[in-house]
């Protein structure tokens, strides 16, 4: 007698979001203060996957690496504000290259339905069509700081 195949349920884009925001806030002190967005890689052929914090007063983003397999943190997050933005550039419709006055540049996009590589369990998707629409409105108002 042969045992039913076991199948791994696919985590939610939800439960994404949770692991997510975790990343962002064991990394950030006043992590309340910014909204969460996920940013995939920009058109620069990069591939580069972000937890995006973001706020309106002060004006400031917050690019979270990680890794988009197990969902960990790559690096100390890094913020960009008034103080070392450099220039702010949307290159394309939703994609965007934001650098710093240190010659880091992040070029990124943020999507309604975020798209995360497969992996054993399947195809990950996080649902943020909510949260596009505010990230656009604070996007457009930081395109005018640099």
């Amino acid at each position: 007698m042969t045992s039913a195949p076991e199948f791994r349920k696919q985590p939610s884009s939800d439960d994404i979001k949770a692991v997510l925001r975790h990343v962002f806030e064991s990394q950030i002190p006043n992590y309340g203060d910014y909204n969460l967005v996920c940013a995939g890689p920009g058109g620069d052929g990069a591939d580069t996957y972000y937890v995006v914090g973001y706020r309106w007063r002060p004006a400031e983003l917050v690019f979270a690496p990680f890794h988009p397999g197990t969902l960990a943190g790559l690096e100390a997050p890094t913020a960009v504000n008034s103080t070392n933005l450099s220039h702010t550039e949307e290159v394309q419709p939703g994609d965007f290259e934001v650098g710093t006055n240190t010659g880091r540049i992040f070029r990124f996009q943020v999507l309604g339905t975020a798209p995360l590589p497969e992996t054993g369990e399947g195809s990950r998707i996080i649902d943020q069509a909510a949260d596009l629409e505010d990230f656009s409105s604070f996007a457009d108002h930081f395109l005018t700081l640099a």
